[in-house]
């Protein structure tokens, strides 16, 4: 059993790999799921943007980016919603980073690789020298 505060209120609960809070706080973000989910059931409200659907539920941003990070909330089918690029913080709808920020991490590896077949070159053609005596 492994006893934690809850991130949100504070309050010891017994933590889990299916809740990140405790049991009261997690009935009001399933509360807070309902209303972004109806909300954006709505055919009118399909193409709404973040800023849109935080303002129009009441729910934070916070909140709904949490929803869409584990899978509860599906952007497939809202074309103006998306999560911050763990790097830069940029708008995307899949993966993790932004291509930008993706072509960067790439090239800096590629960049990494040459640099160490550079040093491994430079370690087996080391000159061994012979002196007379």
């Amino acid at each position: 059993m492994d006893l934690s505060n809850c991130p949100q209120c504070g309050e010891i609960y017994v933590k889990n790999k299916f809740r990140d809070v405790c049991e009261k706080c997690w009935r009001e973000e399933e509360a807070a799921y309902d209303t972004v989910s109806k909300y954006m059931r709505k055919r009118e409200n399909r193409a709404a943007t973040m800023l849109q659907v935080v303002e129009a539920t009441g729910v934070s941003q916070k909140l709904i980016l949490k929803f869409i990070k584990n899978g509860k909330l599906q952007i497939t089918q809202f074309p103006n919603l998306g999560y911050p690029c763990d790097k830069c913080g940029t708008v995307i709808r899949t993966g993790r980073l932004c291509d930008d920020c993706a072509n960067d991490i790439r090239d800096d590896l590629k960049h990494l690789e040459r640099e160490e077949e550079f040093k491994q070159k430079l370690n087996s053609h080391k000159a061994t020298y012979f002196s007379k005596d």
